[in-house]
């Protein structure tokens, strides 16, 4: 910085820090999408007390977490997922274009959310999204310290492939 001008100094320290902000919001969003995706019970009609639907597969629930910037997504998905990498990979790419001050939406559209969040299923007997709330004030300081301690963008890139995002 030296030989720069001080409104120079400032420019470039606020570009610094919004990206630095940037990258929390990722990082944040990434976490919670994750925890989610981890959380949500995968049926198994082994299991259930009744007979399961012809061709039913367990993994609908975990593959309809859906992520979305400024408004929610209305839609259900028929998508199966029963080890979360294609929730995650489909989620990634709206993760990479978070920023400060969007407003970030992570919705599930199936109409049994609700029996699942208040304990239907013995794979998740305290829910789901409730966990996670409960987690978020350490999502958050894990990432803002993340940034503070010298994170770059290039180590949150690699973040992103190894959940394949």
């Amino acid at each position: 910085m030296a030989g720069m001008s001080f409104s120079m100094q400032i420019a470039e320290f606020i570009a610094k820090t919004k990206a630095s902000q940037d990258l929390v919001v990722r990082a944040i969003t990434m976490k919670i999408a994750e925890e989610i995706d981890s959380r949500s019970p995968v049926g198994d009609a082994t299991y259930w007390k009744s007979k399961p639907p012809p061709g039913y597969a367990g993994g609908r629930f975990r593959g309809n977490w859906q992520l979305s910037i400024g408004s929610p997504t209305a839609a259900t998905l028929d998508r199966i997922d029963k080890d979360g990498s294609a929730t995650m990979a489909a989620n990634g790419a709206t993760i990479k274009t978070a920023k400060s001050g969007d407003v970030i939406y992570l919705v599930n559209n199936l109409p049994y959310v609700k029996r699942i969040e208040e304990g239907w299923s013995g794979k998740a007997p305290i829910g789901v999204v409730a966990i996670t709330v409960v987690k978020f004030s350490v999502i958050v300081d894990n990432a803002v310290n993340g940034v503070r301690d010298g994170t770059t963008a290039s180590e949150f890139a690699q973040g992103y492939s190894s959940y394949k995002l």
